[in-house]
C-alpha cells in the first residue's frame, strides 16, 4: 500500500506540475484577452456599476422577488465567494510565492484582471442557458451553455459531460472538499500547538472532523437556499475580519508599501534576484504559479461560478454578469493582494516556510499570537464556506450527468470524504492538493473552450442588454440568441 501511494504521489505530482504550463496558462490569457475585447472592456467601463449593484443587494435593495430563480443575486455572488473566498487565499497565494517568488502574485493580477471579463461571460451564460427543473428549482453552468450553446453537438456534448466529471472529482476528492477540511483541522491544532503523533492530536482531530461535517452538514441537506441565506451572512463577515487584521499589518508597515509592490513587479520579470534569491523562481515558475493558484483562488475560468449565478433570481442576465465579476475583484485584487503584502513586508519569507504556516509566520511576526489567531480562524471560516460552495457545484454537476435521485446520496458521501479530510495526516495529504489541481485544469479546458466558442453570442448579449439598460428586465429569447 506505501508503495502504491509513493507512487500515486509522484505521478500525481509530475501531471500537476505540468498540466497548467504552458496550454491551460496561455489558454486562460487569451480567453480573456478575447472576451475583454469582445465585451469592450466591460470589467473597467462597468466596475462602478457593478459594485453599486452589489452595495444594493447587501443592503437588501435587490431580491429579485418578481424573477424567476432559486437565491437572490447577492446571494448568488455570496455563494460562489464562499467557494472561491478559501485556502486558496491564505494557502495557495503563499505556496505561489514560495515557488514561483513574489512575482507571481503580478501574474495573479493580471489573471484576475482579465479573469473578471470572464467570470462575467460565465455567468451571464449561466443564465442564459439554464433550465428548470421538474421541482422547480434551476441549474446552470458550464456544462449547460456548453451543451446547449455551441452548434457543433458531438463536440457540445463532449465538453459539457467533460466538464462535469471534472467538478465532481473537484467536489469529491480535491480542493472543493478534503483539502478544504485538512487545512481547517490543522489550523486549528496549530493554533493551539497539539503536536502531531500524540493521542491528542488524533482525538482532536476526530472531534473537529465531527464538528465540520454536523455544521456543514446541516447547511448542505438544506439545498441551494439554505447555503445562499448561510453565505450571505458568513462571507462579507470573515473577509472583514481577514481584511482588518492584513490591514492593521499594512499601516504598520506603510512606508514600505511602494518597495513591496516594487518587489513583487520586479520579481514578476526577472526571477526573485530582489530579495537575494529563490532557487527556480524564475519568470516562468511566477507565471505558472502565478495564474495556476490565482485561477485556484478566484475561479475564473474553471466556470464553476457559472452554477452559482444560473440559480440567481434576475430578469437581466447581463446585469447578474456584472455583480459576478466583482467576485473576482474582491478576491484576488483585494484578499489575495492583503496576504501577499503581508507575507512580503512581514519578512516572512526568510523563515522558510510555505502554505499556511508562511501567511501566519508574516501575521505572528507583526502581531503576535492574535496574529496566528487571526490565520486560524481565518483559515476556518474560509474552508467552511469553501466546503458549502464546493457541495452545491459538485451536486449540481452529479445532477446533470446522472439526474436528480443523485444528490441525497452524493451530499452524504460528501460529508463523508469531508471528515476523512479531516483526519489525513502526512505527506500523503498532497495528493489531494495534486488531483484538486488537475481537476481544476480538466474543468478550465472544456470551459474556456466553450467560452471562446461563445464569445460571439457573449458580444452580441453585452451590446443588446447594454442599449436596452441594465437596470430594465431583459432576457433574450433563443432565436436572438443563436442568430
Amino acid at each position: 500500500m506505501v508503495e502504491f501511494l509513493d507512487w500515486l504521489l509522484d505521478f500525481t505530482k509530475y501531471i500537476s506540475d505540468n498540466i497548467w504550463w504552458p496550454g491551460i496558462v496561455i489558454l486562460l490569457f487569451g480567453c480573456g484577452v478575447i472576451l475583454t475585447i469582445a465585451t469592450g472592456f466591460i470589467q473597467f467601463r462597468k466596475l462602478p456599476k457593478a459594485i453599486k449593484l452589489i452595495s444594493r443587494g447587501a443592503t437588501g435593495k435587490d431580491k429579485g422577488e418578481d424573477s424567476k430563480g432559486d437565491i437572490t443575486p447577492f446571494q448568488a455572488l455570496m455563494t460562489a465567494l464562499s467557494a472561491t473566498v478559501g485556502n486558496g487565499n491564505i494557502a495557495g497565494v503563499a505556496t505561489a510565492i514560495f515557488i514561483g517568488g513574489p512575482g507571481a502574485i503580478f501574474w495573479m493580477w493580471l489573471t484576475a484582471l482579465f479573469g473578471m471579463a470572464t467570470k462575467y461571460a460565465e455567468a451571464v451564460l449561466g443564465q442564459v442557458f439554464r433550465i428548470e427543473n421538474e421541482d422547480g428549482t434551476y441549474s446552470g453552468g458550464a456544462m449547460y451553455y456548453c451543451r446547449q450553446g455551441i452548434r457543433w453537438k458531438p463536440l457540445a456534448k463532449f465538453l459539457g459531460a467533460f466538464f462535469a466529471i471534472a467538478g465532481a472529482i473537484t467536489a469529491i476528492l480535491g480542493t472543493g472538499n478534503m483539502a478544504q477540511s485538512n487545512s481547517m483541522t490543522l489550523s486549528m491544532l496549530e493554533q493551539f500547538k497539539i503536536q502531531q503523533g500524540t493521542d491528542m492530536y488524533f482525538w482532536a482531530s476526530l472531534l473537529l472532523g465531527l464538528l465540520i461535517a454536523t455544521m456543514v452538514g446541516a447547511v448542505i441537506l438544506g439545498g441551494v437556499k439554505r447555503i445562499g441565506a448561510v453565505a450571505e451572512k458568513l462571507v462579507p463577515t470573515m473577509i472583514l475580519f481577514y481584511f482588518l487584521g492584513a490591514i492593521v499589518i499594512i499601516l504598520m508597515n506603510v512606508t514600505r508599501v511602494p518597495w513591496a509592490v516594487g518587489v513583487i513587479i520586479d520579481s514578476a520579470f526577472n526571477g526573485a534576484a530582489a530579495l537575494g534569491g529563490f532557487a527556480g523562481a524564475s519568470m516562468i515558475y511566477a507565471i505558472r504559479y502565478g495564474v495556476s493558484r490565482g485561477v485556484l483562488s478566484n475561479e475564473s475560468g474553471l466556470g464553476s461560478a457559472s452554477i452559482a449565478h444560473g440559480a440567481a433570481r434576475t430578469d437581466n442576465p447581463v446585469r447578474q454578469g456584472l455583480v459576478a465579476m466583482t467576485g473576482t475583484f474582491i478576491d484576488t485584487i483585494i484578499v489575495c493582494s492583503l496576504t501577499a503584502l503581508v507575507i512580503v513586508l512581514s519578512g516572512a519569507l526568510e523563515t522558510g516556510f510555505n502554505s499556511v504556516a508562511l501567511t501566519r509566520a508574516g501575521f505572528e511576526l507583526q502581531l503576535g499570537w492574535f496574529g496566528g489567531t487571526i490565520v486560524s480562524f481565518g483559515s476556518f471560516l474560509f474552508g467552511f464556506s469553501t466546503l458549502l460552495g464546493w457541495c452545491y457545484y459538485g451536486e449540481q454537476c452529479m445532477r446533470y450527468l446522472l439526474g436528480a435521485w443523485v444528490i441525497r446520496p452524493y451530499r452524504m458521501i460528501f460529508i463523508l470524504f469531508l471528515f476523512m479530510g479531516a483526519m489525513l495526516q502526512g505527506r500523503y495529504l498532497q495528493i489531494v492538493w495534486n488531483i484538486g489541481d488537475i481537476a481544476n485544469a480538466f474543468m478550465a479546458f472544456p470551459n474556456l473552450l466553450g467560452l471562446i466558442f461563445l464569445s460571439g453570442m457573449v458580444a452580441r448579449l453585452t451590446a443588446a442588454a447594454l442599449k436596452t439598460g441594465i437596470d430594465k428586465p431583459w432576457r433574450p429569447d433563443m432565436n436572438e440568441v443563436h442568430k
